[in-house]
Formats: structure tokens, sequence, C-alpha cells
């Protein structure tokens, strides 16, 4: 398959996905074992440059996107299924700036209990994910943000987060380090077991009922009285 040809056809793959398309993807989709699918994929990110559709890549995934200077100009409906609260707010950001981060870390950086609705509305919102279980007693499981987090907020990559000052100014996180063992993004700990992304959908309410466990028995004596 010539170069022109491989262009068009990665552009097509991509205008008819529903998702955002790795390079892996695309390659499993085009019958030439040998064609340079990152090459294409940067020709037609050039070519999209400037223009109202632009190829934006997010954490590996390529798709199209209306530009982000239109979006004013765009008249487009946002359907909001629920509003988050502050303490969903402070735990995304948390999240974010942290992660993978534990429940209990979560707690101790804002200094109150992290109640199952918080992080019940990110996960529904998409935003994050079960990460890593360490491999430490009781086997806490992490916290991570995803691909569709990146998407939302216009970030290739987590490490194009804007505003942490911003965030400390506000007292959304704390000046200083609120746990030492806490890695900074990107970094990883090696007790850490990963949970394959299959696995994620599957195991999330799971995962919550497993989190906040402790919290069923009040609500169940409340359910009886």
């Amino acid at each position: 398959m010539n170069k022109p040809e491989l262009v068009r056809l990665i552009e097509a793959l991509l205008f008819a996905s529903e998702e955002p398309l790795s390079t892996q993807d695309l390659h499993a989709r085009i019958d030439d074992a040998d064609a340079d699918v990152g090459g294409a994929l940067l020709e037609l990110q050039a070519f999209y440059q400037g223009r109202g559709i632009e190829l934006n890549n997010f954490d590996g995934k390529w798709v199209f996107r209306t530009a982000a200077d239109l979006g004013e100009h765009l008249n487009l409906e946002r359907h909001v299924q629920r509003k988050l609260s502050r303490a969903a707010l402070e735990t995304l950001a948390i999240v974010s700036y942290h992660q993978p981060v534990t429940r209990a870390e979560i707690e101790n950086i804002r200094g109150v209990a992290t109640h199952r609705g918080t992080l019940d509305a990110l996960i529904e919102a998409g935003w994050v994910k079960p990460g890593r279980r360490r491999q430490t007693p009781g086997r806490p499981l992490t916290w991570v943000t995803t691909s569709a987090f990146l998407d939302q907020f216009n970030l290739e990559s987590i490490m194009d987060l804007p505003g942490m000052d911003d965030l400390k100014a506000a007292g959304l996180l704390d000046r200083r380090p609120a746990i030492e063992a806490i890695p900074s993004s990107g970094e990883l700990f090696e007790d850490e077991e990963e949970l394959e992304d299959d696995d994620t959908s599957e195991y999330e309410e799971d995962v919550l009922d497993e989190e906040f466990a402790d919290e069923a028995e009040p609500e169940k004596e409340l359910e009886e009285l």
C-alpha cells in the first residue's frame, strides 16, 4: 500500500471509529505489516493543523476533534447527568496529581473520610478507574485517571496537567506532600499488581462494594429500624 492510500485509509478509520484508536489498533485494521502508521498519523495531524477539525493524541490514542479555539462558536448542548460535588472535585484533583493513590491516601490529603458516592460519581463520569493493588497488608486498591479524563480536559498526557499553583492556592492540594510515599505522576510502586484493562468495568461495582464494606453495616441497621 502506498503512502497516500495509507493516509486516506487511516483518516477513514479514525472518522468511522466511535472511540479513539491507538497505533496498535490501526495496525490491526490495516492488512499491511510494513505500513508506516506512525508516519501517516503525523502527516494527517500536520494536514489538519489550524483547520476546523484537528487530529489529537490523548494518552497514545488518536481522535478527530473540533478545534478548541472554536468552541465558543459551536452551540452544542451538553447533557450532564450529575453535577460533581466539591468532595468529588477535590478527590479528582488528588487522583490526578498523586496517582496511583489509595482511598486512605486520598482521605489523608483531604483530612476527611471519602464516601462511596464520591468515587461513584467520578467513575460514572468516566474520569477515574481502579488502578493497581499494592502488595502490602490488605492489598489496598489504587485509583487513577482515564483516557476520557485527558480527552475531556484536552490533555495529551497526565504530565500536561495545568494549574498546580492555583489548586494549592485554593486549598485543594496541600503545599507540603501529605504522604511521602505517594509518587509523583508517572511513578509506580514496585509492590503494585496491575489490574487488567478488561477487568476494569466488570469489577468496578465489586471494587466499590469492597472498598466501602465498612459503610454497609450502619446502613443495614438503619433499614432494620
